[in-house]
């Protein structure tokens, strides 16, 4: 009989690009995950895996395992959907839905709506990993996770696969945070032209904010001037604090900026950012899905 497991631990190199980043998505080790595959090829008889340069890629039968394993584990959440549904006759919710979102959704919206279902639905497991929205989306398609928290700036595209349902939340907006000594800081909107020859901190290349920033200057040349980067923005936040780098911050989760810093919006464009939800299709049954579901819409109604 085929290891599901296994299975899972194939899908995931498949979609994260190798054995380690597999590994890191499942919370395994990479010596777990290349056992689990070898076990898997010991069971169906057929290499799954070959090496390419220093890393591993599919075969032609392991992309076929992977495909046609789709449907069945959509079969198999349907069946634990139904199985929610017998042991919750009595309103219970139970189960386990495993959440994956970005950094400051999880300060500004996963924590206290966790903390809340906590104490509404004791019986409902919801272990949380943070990730970017692409892995997110990656996570959430491949079933290594059940409910993502994603965002979309402007017009950086986030690409949704067929299967996945998308729930819209809220819209963030970012601000320039400048020191309040600086030559505009008494601005009420900025343009990116007013910006263009100042130095930045940001996000690493690989992040959408960091693509969003760039997007933000195009037509401007030599703009932005990135001399910073950081993956924190309590750190750019206190860049622009020590007069260093100016930053563009999200509001989600910024707290308070006190008497040193100021936000100002950017027109021309408006740097926001649109916050969703996403699910595998197959799921849309689950009580556990549907309550974890229903309760980020509920709170972000508030935001």
């Amino acid at each position: 009989m085929i290891d599901l497991e296994a299975v899972l631990s194939l899908r995931a190199i498949a979609t994260q690009g190798s054995v380690v980043a597999a590994a890191t998505s499942l919370g395994y080790t990479p010596s777990a995950v290349s056992q689990q595959v070898k076990r898997l090829e010991r069971e169906t008889g057929i290499a799954l895996l070959e090496r390419a340069g220093r890393g591993v890629i599919l075969t032609e039968a392991g992309t076929r395992l992977v495909v046609a394993s789709t449907p069945i584990l959509a079969d198999l959440e349907r069946l634990r959907a139904d199985l929610q549904l017998t042991a919750g006759a009595d309103d219970r919710v139970v189960g386990e839905i495993r959440i994956a979102a970005f950094s400051t959704v999880v300060r500004g919206l996963v924590i206290p709506v966790l903390s809340e279902l906590a104490e509404r639905h004791p019986d409902l497991s919801l272990p949380l990993r943070e990730s970017e929205p692409w892995e997110t989306i990656a996570l959430v398609a491949s079933g290594q996770r059940d409910l993502g928290i994603v965002h979309r700036w402007g017009g950086v595209a986030l690409a949704m696969p067929d299967h996945l349902v998308s729930t819209p939340l809220f819209t963030d907006v970012a601000d320039v945070i400048l020191h309040r000594d600086h030559p505009l800081a008494g601005r009420s909107e900025l343009r990116p032209e007013d910006l263009a020859g100042e130095a930045w901190v940001a996000t690493f290349e690989a992040t959408i904010c960091r693509q969003w920033l760039r997007r933000l200057f195009d037509g401007v040349p030599n703009a932005p001037r990135i001399v910073h980067e950081s993956m924190e923005f309590q750190n750019h936040l206190e860049f622009a604090r020590a007069g260093r780098a100016v930053a563009l911050v999200p509001r989600l989760g910024r707290g308070d900026l006190g008497p040193d810093l100021v936000a100002i919006p950017t027109v021309a464009p408006a740097s926001t950012r649109d916050v969703l939800a996403v699910h595998r299709r197959s799921q849309e049954d689950s009580p556990a899905l549907r309550t974890a579901l229903d309760a980020f819409v509920e709170h972000a109604r508030t935001m």
